[in-house]
């Protein structure tokens, strides 16, 4: 798929065409859609009921997690807290868009099975 309209820069969401683009947090944050599809990828997975995280599974070009190895190396658990957060609000703030409804699609076979049992 493309990635953010290039003609349409930062409102690319709300363009007529964004319904077969993808896009990311930085890109679409404090905008709203009528209907919104976010792809959980493996930075975000469940395991025996407890979410966990790995920012390797990331993007390398995601800046907003730029510098983990060396923050894990001088304070691990300063590190494991900050990266957590930024992960979960990331996928919290792209399942908020769409204003009538969220697509979802989990690249983890086990996460989407926790994430339908919390829907029932």
């Amino acid at each position: 798929m493309k990635w953010n309209l290039g003609s349409d820069g930062s409102l690319w969401i709300i363009a007529p065409n964004s319904v077969s683009e993808i896009g990311c947090i930085h890109t679409c944050q404090g905008l709203e859609v009528d209907y919104v599809g976010v792809i959980v990828g493996d930075d975000l997975i469940v395991r025996n009921g407890k979410v966990l995280v790995d920012p390797s599974k990331r993007a390398n070009t995601d800046a907003s997690i730029k510098g983990y190895k060396s923050l894990f190396k001088k304070d691990e658990k300063t590190a494991k807290e900050k990266i957590r957060s930024i992960i979960k609000n990331t996928y919290r703030t792209l399942l908020t868009r769409g204003m009538k409804g969220c697509y979802v699609y989990f690249t983890d076979k086990e996460t989407e099975d926790y994430f339908k049992s919390r829907l029932k």
